[in-house]
């Protein structure tokens, strides 16, 4: 069953956390940024992973780590972007969810906290990415929390569409 909410994806009782990155080991901004705060364990492998030319497009890279706030969670890191410069794409969402599920099934995952993927600083429209994530996950018998993006953030985006 998938809820939508908004909040700290960061504070989620999930069992797992989905971390938008892209393919090059950088996480500078946003969600992204927040995770390497949060989980360093996460960031070194996602970085090393990067080096090695191991993150990829539609390949999803799961790592363990925990924290004080947070406690031991499965790290779900999604590239939404090629690079860091670069837009998002919705074919990365649709390739990138389909290995979602794969990974669900794989480490036997029940409850996963999504944030809007690609939607922040990836620049795609995110009632798009909605339809896509609803189409995609729709059928899963397991608790799917998607963190929509705040007043905020869609202000911000707005402005930045019209510039």
């Amino acid at each position: 069953m998938i809820r939508y909410l908004t909040g700290n994806i960061l504070e989620s009782d999930a069992q797992a956390l989905v971390n938008t990155v892209n393919t090059v080991g950088v996480m500078g901004k946003g969600i992204a940024l927040q995770f390497k705060r949060a989980f360093p364990n996460n960031f070194k492998a996602y970085a090393d992973a990067s080096k090695k030319g191991e993150v990829e497009i539609g390949r999803l890279l799961v790592t363990h780590d925990n924290n004080l706030d947070a406690g031991e969670k499965l790290i779900i890191n999604f590239p939404t972007k090629k690079d860091w410069r670069k837009p998002s794409e919705y074919s990365f969402i649709e390739g990138g969810l389909d290995d979602l599920i794969r990974v669900i099934d794989e480490y036997k995952i029940n409850s996963i906290a999504i944030p809007p993927l690609g939607a922040g600083n990836g620049g795609l429209e995110w009632e798009k990415v909605k339809r896509i994530i609803g189409h995609k996950l729709g059928h899963l018998d397991i608790d799917v929390l998607v963190y929509e993006p705040t007043t905020q953030i869609k202000e911000h985006l707005k402005k930045n569409v019209l510039n």
